[in-house]
Protein backbone atom coordinates (compact mmCIF):
# COMPACT_ATOMS: atom_id res chain seq x y z
CA UNK A 1 0.00 0.00 0.00
CA UNK A 2 2.46 2.37 0.99
CA UNK A 3 4.54 1.35 -2.21
CA UNK A 4 1.64 2.38 -4.35
CA UNK A 5 1.11 5.55 -1.99
CA UNK A 6 4.81 6.35 -3.04
CA UNK A 7 4.36 5.90 -6.44
CA UNK A 8 1.21 7.72 -6.53
CA UNK A 9 3.08 10.58 -4.76
CA UNK A 10 6.30 10.67 -7.82
CA UNK A 11 3.77 10.54 -10.77
CA UNK A 12 1.64 13.10 -9.33
CA UNK A 13 4.86 15.36 -8.74
CA UNK A 14 6.37 14.80 -12.13
CA UNK A 15 3.16 15.42 -13.46
CA UNK A 16 2.68 19.01 -11.90
CA UNK A 17 6.45 19.39 -12.60
CA UNK A 18 5.58 18.56 -16.70
CA UNK A 19 2.78 21.06 -16.36
CA UNK A 20 4.71 23.69 -14.76
CA UNK A 21 7.56 23.58 -17.60
CA UNK A 22 4.89 24.92 -19.88
CA UNK A 23 5.77 28.25 -21.34
CA UNK A 24 2.75 30.38 -21.97
CA UNK A 25 3.91 33.60 -20.71
CA UNK A 26 1.88 33.66 -17.63
CA UNK A 27 5.12 33.80 -15.81
CA UNK A 28 5.17 37.52 -17.22
CA UNK A 29 4.24 39.56 -14.58
CA UNK A 30 6.77 42.24 -13.58
CA UNK A 31 6.80 45.91 -15.37
CA UNK A 32 10.09 45.11 -16.69
CA UNK A 33 9.27 41.81 -18.38
CA UNK A 34 6.00 43.28 -19.99
CA UNK A 35 7.84 46.17 -21.81
CA UNK A 36 10.46 44.19 -23.07
CA UNK A 37 7.71 41.68 -24.37
CA UNK A 38 5.94 44.87 -25.85
CA UNK A 39 9.56 45.97 -27.70
CA UNK A 40 9.67 42.11 -28.78
CA UNK A 41 7.04 42.83 -30.70
CA UNK A 42 7.54 45.64 -31.81
CA UNK A 43 10.84 45.29 -33.10
CA UNK A 44 9.94 42.05 -34.52
CA UNK A 45 11.93 39.67 -32.25
CA UNK A 46 9.23 38.13 -30.97
CA UNK A 47 6.36 36.32 -33.38
CA UNK A 48 2.80 36.12 -33.30
CA UNK A 49 0.07 36.01 -35.47
CA UNK A 50 -0.86 38.92 -33.86
CA UNK A 51 0.00 41.13 -30.85
CA UNK A 52 -2.01 44.26 -29.92
CA UNK A 53 -2.20 46.67 -27.14
CA UNK A 54 -5.22 48.36 -25.49
CA UNK A 55 -5.24 50.75 -22.54
CA UNK A 56 -4.42 47.72 -19.98
CA UNK A 57 -3.51 45.02 -21.76
CA UNK A 58 -1.24 43.60 -24.24
CA UNK A 59 -2.88 40.65 -26.04
CA UNK A 60 -0.83 38.07 -28.33
CA UNK A 61 -2.70 35.70 -30.46
CA UNK A 62 -0.62 32.72 -31.25
CA UNK A 63 -0.59 30.96 -34.90
CA UNK A 64 -3.61 28.61 -33.43
CA UNK A 65 -5.84 31.13 -32.88
CA UNK A 66 -5.15 31.17 -28.89
CA UNK A 67 -5.07 34.23 -27.05
CA UNK A 68 -2.72 35.17 -24.13
CA UNK A 69 -3.19 38.21 -21.95
CA UNK A 70 -0.77 40.29 -20.10
CA UNK A 71 -1.67 43.12 -17.53
CA UNK A 72 0.40 46.28 -18.56
CA UNK A 73 1.87 48.22 -15.41
CA UNK A 74 -0.93 49.63 -13.21
CA UNK A 75 0.86 53.14 -13.07
CA UNK A 76 1.87 53.33 -16.83
CA UNK A 77 0.32 54.06 -20.49
CA UNK A 78 1.68 52.47 -23.39
CA UNK A 79 1.33 54.52 -26.89
CA UNK A 80 2.63 54.39 -29.97
CA UNK A 81 2.97 57.41 -32.32
CA UNK A 82 3.42 57.38 -35.85
CA UNK A 83 4.18 61.06 -37.13
CA UNK A 84 3.35 61.70 -41.30
CA UNK A 85 3.74 63.83 -43.69
CA UNK A 86 1.79 62.16 -46.39
CA UNK A 87 0.13 58.96 -45.51
CA UNK A 88 -1.54 57.25 -42.13
CA UNK A 89 -4.41 54.97 -41.31
CA UNK A 90 -7.30 55.27 -38.49
CA UNK A 91 -6.31 53.41 -35.15
CA UNK A 92 -7.22 53.17 -31.87
CA UNK A 93 -6.05 49.94 -30.53
CA UNK A 94 -1.91 49.76 -31.53
CA UNK A 95 -0.95 46.36 -33.27
CA UNK A 96 2.27 46.09 -32.59
CA UNK A 97 2.22 43.34 -35.02
CA UNK A 98 0.29 45.02 -38.34
CA UNK A 99 0.73 48.64 -37.43
CA UNK A 100 2.68 50.51 -40.23
CA UNK A 101 3.57 54.20 -40.39
CA UNK A 102 4.89 56.27 -43.29
CA UNK A 103 8.31 57.42 -41.77
CA UNK A 104 10.42 54.32 -40.99
CA UNK A 105 13.87 54.39 -38.76
CA UNK A 106 13.33 58.21 -38.82
CA UNK A 107 14.94 60.92 -36.17
CA UNK A 108 11.95 63.21 -34.71
CA UNK A 109 12.44 65.79 -31.50
CA UNK A 110 9.45 65.46 -28.77
CA UNK A 111 8.61 67.04 -26.40
CA UNK A 112 5.66 65.98 -23.92
CA UNK A 113 4.36 67.87 -20.76
CA UNK A 114 1.64 66.66 -18.77
CA UNK A 115 -1.35 69.01 -17.42
CA UNK A 116 0.77 70.32 -14.90
CA UNK A 117 3.26 71.30 -17.34
CA UNK A 118 5.67 69.41 -16.28
CA UNK A 119 7.90 68.05 -19.35
CA UNK A 120 7.92 64.69 -19.43
CA UNK A 121 9.95 63.96 -22.11
CA UNK A 122 12.40 66.02 -24.32
CA UNK A 123 14.65 64.22 -26.67
CA UNK A 124 14.76 63.01 -30.23
CA UNK A 125 13.76 59.63 -30.76
CA UNK A 126 13.77 57.25 -33.24
CA UNK A 127 10.95 55.49 -35.69
CA UNK A 128 11.28 51.56 -35.53
CA UNK A 129 10.57 49.78 -38.66
CA UNK A 130 6.73 50.51 -38.24
CA UNK A 131 6.85 54.15 -38.41
CA UNK A 132 6.23 54.41 -34.83
CA UNK A 133 8.00 55.50 -31.83
CA UNK A 134 6.70 53.32 -28.49
CA UNK A 135 6.64 55.87 -24.95
CA UNK A 136 5.29 54.79 -21.71
CA UNK A 137 3.47 57.51 -20.02
CA UNK A 138 2.24 57.87 -16.58
CA UNK A 139 -1.50 57.03 -16.57
CA UNK A 140 -4.56 59.11 -15.68
CA UNK A 141 -3.57 62.48 -17.18
CA UNK A 142 -3.56 64.85 -20.19
CA UNK A 143 -0.14 65.34 -21.90
CA UNK A 144 0.82 68.16 -24.96
CA UNK A 145 2.55 66.21 -27.34
CA UNK A 146 5.02 68.54 -29.84
CA UNK A 147 7.23 66.31 -32.15
CA UNK A 148 9.60 68.22 -34.59
CA UNK A 149 11.38 67.08 -38.18
CA UNK A 150 13.34 69.35 -40.46
CA UNK A 151 11.23 72.11 -39.79
CA UNK A 152 7.80 70.59 -39.66
CA UNK A 153 6.00 70.78 -36.52
CA UNK A 154 2.67 68.37 -35.41
CA UNK A 155 1.14 69.12 -32.04
CA UNK A 156 -1.97 67.13 -30.55
CA UNK A 157 -3.21 66.63 -26.58
CA UNK A 158 -3.38 62.80 -26.17
CA UNK A 159 -4.71 61.20 -22.32
CA UNK A 160 -3.68 58.06 -20.46
CA UNK A 161 -6.86 57.11 -18.92
CA UNK A 162 -8.59 53.50 -19.44
CA UNK A 163 -10.11 53.23 -22.59
CA UNK A 164 -7.73 55.59 -24.14
CA UNK A 165 -6.21 55.57 -27.70
CA UNK A 166 -3.03 53.57 -28.02
CA UNK A 167 -2.21 54.07 -31.36
CA UNK A 168 -1.82 57.67 -32.57
CA UNK A 169 -1.80 58.40 -36.28
CA UNK A 170 -3.02 61.79 -36.97
CA UNK A 171 0.00 63.86 -35.88
CA UNK A 172 1.09 65.48 -39.21
CA UNK A 173 3.89 67.11 -39.90
CA UNK A 174 3.46 70.43 -41.51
Amino acid sequence: MKLKMLALLVFAFLLLGACSNEDNGADITSAADIKQLVQDYTMGEAEAASASITSSELIVTDENEEETTYDLPEDEFFVSIAPFVNETHECTIHSLTGCQGEMVNEDFDIHIENSSGDVILDETKQTEANGFVDIWLPKEDTYDVTIIQDGKETTSEISTFDGDKTCITDMQLK
